[in-house]
């Protein structure tokens, strides 16, 4: 999983006109960061610990909601095209709902 994950890293960077939308998912909870790697600082931050759950969809629904939640902070910012990195990660699940979820509303990548 490292060497993959340092293998899209060595490709995906953000700059402040185009963030990269880092997403981090554990066994409970998904968080996403759009992030300007010139200056190493975070723009714009949503997880599920802020996001209202419901119980329609489970983890997926919840993850969808964070990339809502994601699009609307980064319009406030300012934001609309970002670089997707994934962590790793399969796009697949909660990656991928999140993905839709920040897409639908706005954020192009």
């Amino acid at each position: 999983m490292a060497r993959r994950k340092a293998r899209i890293r060595a490709r995906v960077f953000g700059t402040s006109a185009r963030p990269r939308l880092s997403v981090r998912r554990t066994l409970l909870h998904v968080y996403a960061q759009l992030i300007d790697d010139d200056s190493g600082k975070t723009l714009a931050a949503a997880s599920d610990l802020k996001v209202k759950k419901t119980k329609e969809g489970g983890k997926v629904g919840v993850a969808k909601e964070v990339g809502v939640e994601l699009a609307k902070v980064a319009k406030a910012a300012g934001i609309t095209k970002v670089v997707f990195d994934r962590g790793g990660r399969a796009y697949h699940g909660r990656v991928k709902a999140l993905a839709e979820g920040a897409r639908e509303n706005g954020l192009e990548f």
